[in-house]
């Protein structure tokens, strides 16, 4: 164990020792304590004035170091009651700048923070002496880094969402080495193997095995030729012999790479942390909610201009004990004090929360706090007698028909032949049943496939599995119809699991995404970051009897499929006619979608992911270009993670206090899903995404403004977002739409025009809302 962290565990014990006597003078109830700068004794120190101060905390952690308006601010140490403790530099109550975070295992990280997050250059040393140094984002592994094994391995190049991804070297401690590409923390793509006895494989890899084409050369210059496979059904190549040894390996069977040279070449696993930094609840005096994960809101009871004092036995005046309501694992509720109230715990069926008050007069009142609410659901449920009804009955029906088919595993490789326009199935269904179908009690219909190789390769490209997409789609609840058509006519449907939605289509559309099908599949399958639209089906039901009427319909994924309520939806195109909605303001709520004119927001994501985003906007917008696409948008969902702007929501959106309440108490089940370590996985671009907002204010004397002036205004939020409504080709109706609108506006300010122009717009307008956080 390192000298620092035995000076640290010295410290520790120091600590726990001032812990226990001031548990035992409050008589088992933490008070909040604090050692002030000697001139604070007499009053003085202003709100923004630095002192030194020491904080025994309400939950048993201690703090030291420097504070200001009552938050640390500058450099400090804080030890929690497991054990862990933080060394560096704070920004009102986060940690950030310089700093070294000590773990009970020995574990430690050296470098820098971020909003609490390790985040920037720093070295991670683990409790049995691997160590990695490099880039971290949000307290994963991303840049270039450099990692040693506790076995000897070591590892140099790049890294993303904490595994090895792109280019990098592995060394291994018997000689052995790769260079090459990586992909999740697995050898993926081109790359050279070498062996310590001078054998060598240049080549293509799959899941760490080679896959494709590639060489294997041995020492003495003779080489093998072919492509690779772990079935032998698929291995084929050619052996060349060396001139010095003309047939020496003529019987070699190249399976052996796979059963025996490839066994010493297992790359270590990475480390798992048992917790990390940013998972940490601060929870500072006289503040409601934790400093660590959010926006502070000071208590009623606190004076904002010094740290507050309570007395031991609670007589301080005003000064009441500010304590917090614990959810413990097992659901249990820890009984604790909040602003003087005595939470009582659970009562009635309803799993309300009781808090019982003392007034001034002394009585005893109990209130009531609802448990957090779910959020309004969009739409109107399916049920038996709506108009679409049948629709319904018929669609389930057909998707079960479709993806429970049985057919043969398809390559990723697909022959021009799936994409044919003319590649189509039709099934008739009677209510009867026939071979094919079950007995159903709606009318007769028929159901149509478009391209079923293609949106079943698709599915399995996107990873959906079958079973969970029937389950979704036609299990036993029913779909939702949103409230109101969409601008082109058109209808939408969500699984009752909202991880689907599904869209009627014009014939046009589905025309265009027939014709676009293959550059889209060769887009997705290129770039898996991609923030196009994912499509899972194309279908048609054809109803039988008099009025033949067909409804066209496209299955895509539901960008906000997700544990957190989303708070604010825009969408955004980089135009600004017509771009407002036509709300009153007080009818504004989380499911209303904003358009351009109404985005009061800066989006600011860390500068790797800034890059990443504009990589991808770029490829995505060339893309669509070449398909000649215009009128897309970007659709952008926010949620608030401050619990202090999650209930100016609320109050604007006309809610009680009961559901302002019932909103903060359900933030920290909302932050229990972002700093799960499990859930690590689940953020990608667009998605899931940690980042934060500036807010912005437009010059009232200038309606067109499309992005307003920064207020320095921030706030912690996880977004949502991706590109939408790519259906839409420049035809002769938007020709005319454009020219028609032209004499009448700007140009330049309306939705409908050329596809590269649309392109340039539309990017030169997401670059400008979304910047680099610095």
């Amino acid at each position: 164990m390192s000298r620092e962290y035995s000076g640290a565990k010295a410290w520790e014990a120091t600590v726990r020792k001032t812990q226990a006597a001031a548990k035992k003078r409050v008589s088992g109830i933490f008070s909040t304590m604090s050692v002030a700068h000697v001139d604070d004794e007499e009053g003085g120190g202003s709100a923004s004035e630095m002192y030194y101060a020491e904080r025994m905390l309400s939950n048993g952690d201690f703090y030291t170091g420097q504070w200001v308006e009552n938050l640390p601010t500058g450099t400090g140490k804080y030890l929690w009651t497991d054990g862990c403790m933080y060394v560096g530099e704070w920004f009102r109550g986060k940690t950030m700048g310089k700093g070294k975070f000590f773990w009970p295992s020995g574990a430690t990280y050296d470098g820098e923070f971020k909003n609490g997050y390790m985040d920037g250059k720093g070295v991670y040393t683990g409790p049995y002496g691997d160590t990695y140094r490099g880039s971290w984002v949000m307290n994963l592994k991303h840049g270039q880094g450099t990692k040693h094994y506790i076995n000897g391995d070591c590892y140099e190049g790049e890294w993303r969402r904490g595994a090895q991804d792109g280019h990098g070297r592995y060394q291994w401690k018997n000689g052995n080495s790769y260079i090459g590409q990586w992909k999740n923390g697995v050898i993926c793509g081109n790359g050279t193997l070498m062996w310590a006895n001078g054998n060598r494989y240049d080549g293509m890899w799959e899941d760490g095995m080679p896959k494709g084409n590639g060489t294997f050369r041995w020492a003495d210059g003779s080489f093998y030729v072919g492509t690779w496979s772990m079935d032998p059904k698929e291995q084929n190549g050619t052996y060349y012999p060396s001139g010095t040894s003309p047939a020496a390996n003529l019987d070699w069977d190249p399976q052996v790479v796979f059963s025996s040279d490839l066994n010493d070449c297992k790359v270590c696993p990475g480390e798992k942390v048992s917790v990390f930094p940013s998972q940490k609840t601060l929870t500072w005096p006289g503040f409601e909610g934790d400093a660590q994960k959010g926006g502070w809101k000071p208590s009623k009871h606190s004076d904002p201009g010094k740290p507050r004092r309570s007395s031991v036995d609670g007589k301080g005046g005003a000064d009441k004990f500010d304590r917090f309501c614990i959810w413990e694992n097992d659901g249990d509720v820890n009984c604790d004090i909040i602003d003087g109230n005595t939470l009582l715990g659970r009562d009635g069926d309803d799993g309300s929360l009781q808090l019982e008050d003392t007034d001034s007069k002394g009585t005893r009142q109990q209130l009531k706090l609802n448990q957090p609410r779910e959020a309004k659901r969009q739409g109107e449920t399916i049920s038996k007698g709506h108009k679409n009804y049948e629709l319904m009955l018929n669609l389930q029906l057909g998707i079960r028909h479709s993806v429970g088919r049985p057919a043969p595993n398809a390559s990723l490789d697909l022959k021009a032949s799936a994409f044919d326009p003319k590649e189509k199935v039709w099934t008739k269904f009677p209510p009867e049943g026939s071979k094919h179908t079950p007995p159903h009690q709606s009318s007769e219909f028929k159901w149509k496939d478009y391209c079923p190789v293609v949106f079943r390769t698709l599915r399995k490209l996107f990873k959906v599995d079958p079973a969970d997409y029937m389950i979704s789609i036609c299990g036993n609840d029913a779909l939702r119809e949103l409230s109101s058509p969409g601008k082109s006519g058109s209808f939408f449907y969500l699984t009752n699991d909202d991880r689907y939605m599904i869209k009627t289509m014009k014939k046009s559309e589905v025309k265009v995404l027939i014709r676009m099908l293959p550059a889209y599949y060769n887009h997705v399958r290129a770039f898996e970051n991609t923030l196009v639209t994912k499509f899972f089906g194309l279908h048609c039901v054809k109803l039988t009897g008099a009025a033949q009427k067909k409804v066209r319909f496209v299955i895509m994924g539901n960008l906000f499929c997700t544990e957190y309520p989303i708070h604010r939806r825009f969408d955004l195109k980089g135009s600004s006619h017509g771009r407002t909605t036509d709300k009153p303001e007080e009818e504004i709520d989380e499911n209303t979608t904003l358009k351009d004119l109404d985005l009061n927001f800066i989006f600011r994501l860390q500068r790797t992911w800034f890059q990443e985003l504009h990589r991808q906007v770029d490829r995505d917008c060339e893309f669509l270009e070449q398909e000649r696409i215009m009128d897309y948008s970007l659709l952008v969902g926010l949620h608030f993670r401050e619990a202090s702007y999650n209930k100016d929501l609320a109050t604007n959106e006309g809610n009680g206090d009961q559901e302002n309440e019932a909103a903060q108490l359900s933030r920290v089940e909302m932050d229990q899903l972002l700093f799960d370590p499990t859930r690590w996985a689940t953020i990608r671009l667009g998605i899931n995404m940690p980042a934060r907002v500036e807010q912005t204010v437009r010059r009232s004397d200038c309606d067109t403004q499309l992005v307003g002036e920064p207020t320095g205004e921030f706030h912690d939020v996880i977004l949502f977002f991706g590109i939408i409504d790519i259906l839409q080709d420049y035809d002769i109706s938007k020709k005319l739409e454009h020219a028609y609108k032209s004499i009448q506006y700007d140009p330049t300010s309306i939705s409908a025009v050329d596809p590269k122009q649309y392109s340039r717009r539309f990017r030169d307008f997401i670059f400008k809302v979304f910047t680099e956080d610095t």
